[in-house]
């Protein structure tokens, strides 16, 4: 018989998102020190990128704009 679930019905969902985010993390990082960049800089990177998205009162160009 085979188990219905790894950790527990609640915390099976949360386990599997913490390792998918760290998988494309290491990922990530993998390629940016491919390309040359340090870990911190890949990190800055990120914070602006994060920051551009989420800024409050920011307009991305073409996002959420009706055409007319």
């Amino acid at each position: 018989m085979s188990a219905k679930y790894i950790i527990s019905r609640g915390l099976d969902p949360i386990f599997a998102v913490s390792c998918g985010v760290i998988a494309a993390g290491v990922r990530i990082n993998r390629e940016e020190k491919e390309k040359g960049r340090t870990t911190e800089e890949t990190i800055e990177a990120f914070k602006r990128r994060w920051a551009l998205a989420f800024e409050k009162g920011g307009d991305v160009k073409g996002v959420g704009k009706q055409a007319g």
